[in-house]
């Protein structure tokens, strides 16, 4: 069993390392939009509930979502763990987790100062026909502004502009990195608390990758 949650910035390489650690566990990557989407589909009572919750506007409650994470982890494809992502994102969620009873086993914090994630996200274009994806720096068009298949121009995307980036950045800040602090006075605990690690995430995707497995496995 390995129950995994992976905090870190937008933008920091969460996703990219939340695959890796799938494939090497068989486990799923779990994130509240997917599982709230799911569990209406599905038509769930919590499904229900949240569907209900949404349509009027409303923000699900964490109590709602401490128990559709419940309900989730119980199905088939969570028998060897999973990957929280996105969930928690503030301390009375990580508390209600907790008094929930739903066992974390390891806590990762992939680290990125704010300037290098502006620098990621503000440099990605994109050719709207089709979504596909340049970066100005590690993978630009052949013809600068310009799609190399169509010749059309291509866009940043209204969430890639930097005004936008720093707000979510600000987002992240104030709400979901205070449970650094919450998860490493966990993990000095001893016991059964989630043990806590930090890596770089400037460094190599591949680098990043290994000191992450190597830690889960130590």
């Amino acid at each position: 069993m390995m129950r995994i949650i992976l905090l870190g910035p937008p933008g920091a390489g969460k996703g990219t390392q939340a695959q890796f650690i799938s494939k090497e566990y068989d486990i799923p990557q779990i994130s509240t939009g997917d599982m709230l989407r799911a569990a209406i589909k599905e038509g769930t009572e919590l499904g229900k509930q949240a569907k209900d919750v949404m349509n009027a506007g409303g923000l699900v409650s964490d109590d709602l979502i401490i128990n559709l994470v419940q309900e989730r982890i119980a199905k088939p494809d969570c028998v060897n763990g999973c990957i929280l992502d996105g969930f928690p994102r503030t301390i009375p969620q990580a508390q209600a987790l907790a008094d929930a009873n739903v066992t974390i086993d390891h806590v990762i914090e992939i680290s990125v100062p704010d300037d290098e994630i502006v620098k990621r996200l503000s440099g990605r274009r994109q050719h709207a026909g089709s979504g596909r994806v340049y970066h100005i720096d590690h993978n630009p068009p052949k013809v600068d502004g310009i799609d190399d298949v169509t010749g059309e121009p291509l866009i940043q995307r209204e969430d890639d502009k930097e005004s936008t980036i720093r707000d979510r950045l600000a987002t992240y800040h104030e709400q979901t990195s205070t449970l650094v602090g919450f998860y490493q006075d966990k993990a000095k605990e001893g016991g059964d608390a989630p043990k806590y690690d930090k890596f770089d995430g400037t460094q190599g995707i591949d680098d990043v990758k290994q000191q992450i497995l190597s830690a889960l496995k130590g």
